[in-house]
C-alpha cells in the first residue's frame, strides 16, 4: 500500500469534526450541486447534476444529519495511511502547521467530514456537491465518500495525494478569505478571465505550494508529516486537477466547450498552477497579475 503520511507521526492535535447519518443537525438548506469544483459557496457552484448521477454511489442511501461529533482514533500517520477521514484529519494539523508560518495572526479553518449530508451556511454539504469552503462559518467541508465517486464515475486515481491536494485547495480558499483576497476580487460572473477562476486557479497554486514543501513540517517530535510524494503520486494529484478542469467537465456533460461559461479554470490551468505551487513556491501563485492570456 503506498503511505503518505509517515507512520510514527503525530497528528493527535487534530480539530476535526464529523457529522452525518449516526449523528444529526436541524435546519434545511440549499443544496449546492457540484463535481470536485472546491466551492467558495453557492455563487461560485457548478450545476453538473446529470454528469454525476445525483451524486451517489452504487447502493448509497441518502440521509440528513444533525449533530456534531468530534473526531476519534486519528492519532498517528499510520491511521492518516489506513482510513480516508484520519486522513483528511491529519491534513488538517499539517496545513494548520504550513499557514500558521506564512499568515500573520493565522485563524484555522473549521474541517467536517461528512457522512451522508448536513446543513451549512452555504446549503448542504453531501456527496453530491463536493468538497467545498464555506466562508460564513470559515470551514470545511468534506464527504470522504466523494473520492470514490472519482473513481466510479469520472475514472480518476484519486489516491492520497490527489485528496490532500483537494483538501489543500479548500484551505486556500480559506487563506484567501482572511486575508482579503475575496474581498478585493469579488465575483464578478464567468468567464475565462473572471475573478472567480482567478480565485480557483490561486487555490490550486496554495494547495501545490504546500504539498511542494510538506515534507519540511514535522511534528513536535521532529518526525516528518509526510513522506517526499514519488512521481506516480504527484501524477495522481495533477489527474485530479485534469478530471475538475471546467473543459474537461463542460466535454463529458454536453461534448462541448464554452470558456465564456468558465468559473475555476480549464484542465491544462488547474495543473499548470498546481505545478507552479509545487515547484515555485507560495511566490509564483499571483493569478490576478495578469489578463486571461497569463492564466
Amino acid at each position: 500500500m503506498a503511505m503518505t503520511f509517515n507512520p510514527n507521526a503525530d497528528i493527535s492535535g487534530n480539530k476535526t469534526s464529523r457529522r452525518g447519518r449516526n449523528t444529526a443537525i436541524a435546519g434545511g438548506g440549499v443544496g449546492i450541486v457540484g463535481l470536485l469544483v472546491f466551492l467558495i459557496g453557492p455563487l461560485l457552484g457548478v450545476d453538473v447534476t446529470g454528469l454525476v448521477g445525483g451524486g451517489m454511489l452504487d447502493g448509497e442511501q441518502s440521509s440528513q444529519s444533525s449533530g456534531v461529533e468530534e473526531m476519534a482514533q486519528c492519532d498517528t500517520g499510520e491511521d492518516a495511511n489506513t482510513s480516508t477521514d484520519c486522513r483528511m484529519a491529519g491534513a488538517q494539523v499539517v496545513l494548520d502547521d504550513y499557514w500558521s508560518q506564512h499568515v500573520d495572526g493565522y485563524e484555522p479553518p473549521q474541517l467536517t467530514i461528512v457522512d451522508g449530508q448536513t446543513s451549512t451556511q452555504c446549503g448542504t454539504a453531501s456527496n453530491a456537491v463536493g468538497p467545498f469552503y464555506c466562508p460564513p462559518e470559515q470551514g470545511v467541508y468534506i464527504d470522504p465518500s466523494f473520492f470514490e465517486i472519482m473513481r466510479q464515475q469520472f475514472g480518476a486515481s484519486a489516491g492520497e495525494l490527489a485528496q490532500l491536494y483537494i483538501v489543500g485547495h479548500e484551505w486556500g480558499h480559506h487563506i484567501q478569505n482572511i486575508t482579503g483576497t475575496m474581498s478585493d476580487h469579488p465575483n464578478n460572473g464567468t468567464g475565462a478571465d473572471s475573478n472567480g477562476v482567478r480565485v480557483e486557479l490561486q487555490a490550486d497554486c496554495y494547495a501545490g505550494a504546500w504539498l511542494g514543501d510538506v515534507t519540511t513540517l514535522t511534528d513536535d517530535n521532529g518526525t516528518p508529516y509526510l513522506q517526499t510524494p514519488t512521481q506516480e503520486q504527484i501524477d495522481d494529484a495533477l489527474n485530479a486537477a485534469f478530471v475538475v478542469g471546467d473543459d474537461h467537465i463542460q466535454k463529458q456533460s454536453s461534448g462541448s466547450v464554452n470558456p465564456e461559461s468558465f468559473t475555476h479554470g480549464s484542465s491544462e490551468q488547474r495543473q499548470k498552477w498546481f505545478t507552479s505551487g509545487y515547484e515555485n513556491g507560495l511566490g509564483s501563485c499571483d493569478t490576478f497579475g495578469g489578463n486571461g492570456a497569463d492564466l
